[in-house]
């Protein structure tokens, strides 16, 4: 039998967040209409719309797709959908899964399986984001969208780029003062856990040990590869080539600063390519990319992100959220995210597409690091997981090494045992 604490934990957080919320707006409507709600994040391209739109329009009448924004900040996507989740609420059809959801939502009861579909969903699909939407040993989501991270940096400051994170650092240290930053979201949220969680896995270690059972998981988190994955957050955090707003940056701030012309070096997401392409022209002009720096002689292990696609346990009209949701993840559609949204398909043939290749000239360079890279730990705990990396290690200049990784493995211990209210 599995542990239900997760569970147990997260049903008594939300009835105090119930209690100071407003209720849950479309608990009372939704379902059996045709109308199938997808519940997703705000994409800012309007991919997500025009792929809604196409498949309604191919449904020849069965089903509309309605896309219910959520915000773009990962953690706040979630609370709203878990509010609406644990309400039980007919109106959510679809779920935009954060790739890190898909065990908590699993374990929890909020999802239909996709066993009886598994060959239409995944054939072709890369590894790595097959995993993400698989929980001990069920196929709980179709895979959609992807997203790894890759380094960024002005060609002309720099003819030959950095392959470790050491490296990075001293040669940013020796450009100018005005364009020696190296910008990494570093503010105390979820990209503050990516980073240590690549960096930890570059380093030979993990945070998280038998991650899908509950009953037997545990913490990593190694001497030796937690402090060398420290020491890289540190030698930044305290370098001269750190940028002055390390600690409070995510990952749009850091592409907008990288867009104002003065940073050499980024580590962020492929979306940056078109950003720069219609907002800084003369910066587009200069951009480079290489592969996500390794932390020492074994391979870079580069984040693990993107979008798949769930069903709602609780949608009145299962079986065209499943059908809405096969259409969406299709590769023409993945083609489509890709081309306009600059987001990664999970389809390995879609990489090969002309159009693909046309517009993302480091399209092989993607996959390649999409293969390499770390997911975070499928555990239903891992949102406290992910608390207890940043309460510990933000901000990044005050991480200690030698001191860090004792008490980070202490406190994800008890967010594992249900015992960290974080």
């Amino acid at each position: 039998m599995r542990d239900r604490r997760p569970l147990r934990r997260l049903l008594t957080a939300l009835l105090a967040v119930a209690a100071a919320a407003p209720a849950v707006a479309g608990c009372a409507r939704g379902g059996g209409d045709g109308t199938v709600r997808w519940f997703v994040f705000a994409e800012p391209s309007g991919a997500y719309q025009r792929i809604a739109d196409s498949c309604t329009a191919r449904s020849g009448g069965r089903w509309r797709i309605a896309v219910e924004t959520l915000p773009t900040d990962s953690d706040t996507q979630r609370l709203l959908l878990v509010r609406r989740l644990v309400a039980r609420d007919p109106a959510v059809d679809v779920i935009g899964l954060d790739v890190v959801w898909t065990a908590e939502f699993a374990e929890a009861g909020w999802l239909r399986d996709w066993e009886s579909r598994r060959a239409e969903v995944t054939a072709g699909v890369l590894a790595g984001p097959l995993a993400t939407a698989t929980y001990s040993g069920r196929l709980w989501a179709a895979p959609f969208t992807s997203n790894t991270q890759l380094l960024w940096y002005r060609r002309s400051r720099v003819p030959r780029p950095p392959s470790t994170w050491d490296e990075l650092v001293a040669l940013a240290e020796r450009l100018p003062p005005a364009e020696r930053a190296v910008l990494v979201s570093g503010a105390a949220h979820e990209g503050l856990t990516v980073w240590f969680n690549s960096l930890l896995r570059s380093a030979g270690g993990s945070l998280v040990e038998d991650a899908d059972d509950p009953a037997t998981a545990r913490p990593g988190l190694a001497a030796e590869p937690t402090r060398r994955a420290l020491a890289v957050m540190r030698r930044l955090a305290t370098s001269p080539a750190a940028d002055p707003s390390l600690a409070v940056a995510t990952s749009d701030d850091i592409r907008l600063a990288f867009q104002g012309g003065a940073p050499t070096f980024m580590v962020n997401y492929p979306v940056v390519y078109p950003s720069a392409r219609m907002d800084a022209p003369e910066v587009f002009r200069d951009l480079a990319w290489a592969p996500y720096p390794a932390v020492g002689p074994g391979p870079a292990r580069p984040p693990l992100g993107g979008v798949n696609l769930g069903v709602s346990a609780f949608s009145r009209q299962p079986d065209l959220a499943f059908a809405a949701a096969e259409c969406l993840r299709g590769p023409t559609n993945q083609r489509l995210a890709a081309i306009r949204g600059g987001l990664p398909p999970t389809v390995a043939a879609v990489y090969d597409d002309p159009a693909v290749r046309a517009q993302y000239p480091f399209g092989a360079l993607l996959r390649d690091a999409i293969a390499a890279a770390a997911p975070r730990p499928a555990t239903p705990a891992y949102h406290d997981v992910s608390l207890a990396v940043r309460r510990t290690l933000h901000p990044p200049s005050t991480v200690d090494p030698d001191r860090s990784g004792a008490a980070l493995r202490e406190l994800v211990a008890r967010a594992l045992r249900s015992q960290a209210l974080l």
